[in-house]
């Protein structure tokens, strides 16, 4: 059951992202493989220009070892692991960094670091969020999947700042008017299912409050994604079947969804959070070279 495709970066993120190039970015405990060939990739596709972050020698020798020449670009020597990730916040509340791309290290360390309000790099109006671009070819119309990785069981409030940071992104990649789905067990509002009742709040005050997307809720997964599924249930909406954003009721929803896509289909996962004053880059240390690159276009894309 398990695909054995290959994943691909999709061009429409990677196009998006040409049109700011050299972007730097702080690479987080940088001397590992995987981190360093996915930056070997953005630096090819002049994504970025990196500064790296932990143990020099390791950085050195995994650069050499992929034939890659990291001569030209700035290396900051720190071998506690835990310490790089202070060292990137640090670089990004100085302006000398715009994207923090994580490499070998925890996110649960990396985000500690980030959300310090001694480094200021919080938004005063909006809350930090991630989202999963997915495809699952280089031509591919992607679907976002929002939040499954960093918000864990958020209230409307919450949800509320995602769905904006969401519609934000997906007007830069394109998506002048997106349909947002807001995901529950069910399309029907029932008092024992609280991401139903939070579904139609979201779908009401998005609507009072203008947002510039087509959001409906709640509704299930199939009717979220198949015209078919949706028309056997009678629901008739703009959204229904067709939409471009899954916005999921808590993390294990969305990591489920986005983790089934990877390996069943072998889609690529391009992550990233957003809606602070820098976009960090957070993959699974497992995630391969190019949803890594995809993830890069990602924050470059979400760049103001």
């Amino acid at each position: 059951m398990l695909s054995d495709k290959e994943i691909v970066c999709p061009n429409n993120l990677l196009d998006f992202a040409h049109k700011k190039k050299g972007v730097t970015a702080a690479i987080v405990n940088a001397g590992k493989p995987l981190p360093m060939l996915s930056v070997m990739d953005a630096v090819s596709e002049d994504l970025i220009i990196p500064i790296f972050i932990g143990d020099k020698k390791e950085i050195e020798k995994c650069a050499n070892d992929l034939k890659f020449d990291i001569s030209k670009f700035e290396i900051i020597h720190e071998a506690v692991e835990n310490n790089t990730a202070k060292v990137a916040a640090k670089l990004a509340s100085q302006n000398k960094v715009r994207i923090i791309v994580k490499g070998h290290i925890h996110t649960d360390i990396l985000m500690k670091e980030v959300l310090k309000r001694e480094y200021d790099l919080l938004s005063k109006t909006t809350r930090l969020s991630h989202i999963w671009h997915m495809t699952l070819d280089k031509e591919d119309k992607p679907i976002i999947i929002t939040d499954g990785a960093l918000n864990v069981i958020p209230n409307v409030k919450t949800k509320m700042h995602i769905l904006k940071n969401v519609v934000n992104f997906s007007h830069r990649i394109g998506i002048e008017r997106p349909k947002v789905a807001v995901l529950s067990a069910t399309e029907e509002v029932l008092d024992s299912v609280q991401s139903s009742l939070d579904a139609k709040e979201i779908t009401e005050l998005a609507k009072k409050e203008n947002i510039n997307a087509d959001v409906f809720g709640p509704l299930a997964f199939d009717n979220s994604i198949s015209k078919k599924s949706a028309a056997i249930k009678g629901i008739k909406n703009i959204v229904a079947g067709q939409a471009d954003i899954i916005l999921v009721p808590s993390v294990e929803t969305g990591n489920g969804l986005v983790k089934m896509m990877i390996y069943f289909m072998g889609a690529c996962a391009a992550g990233v959070v957003i809606g602070g004053k820098v976009p960090v880059v957070i993959t699974s240390r497992s995630d391969e070279a190019s949803a890594r690159l995809a993830s890069m276009a990602a924050a470059v894309v979400a760049l103001d």
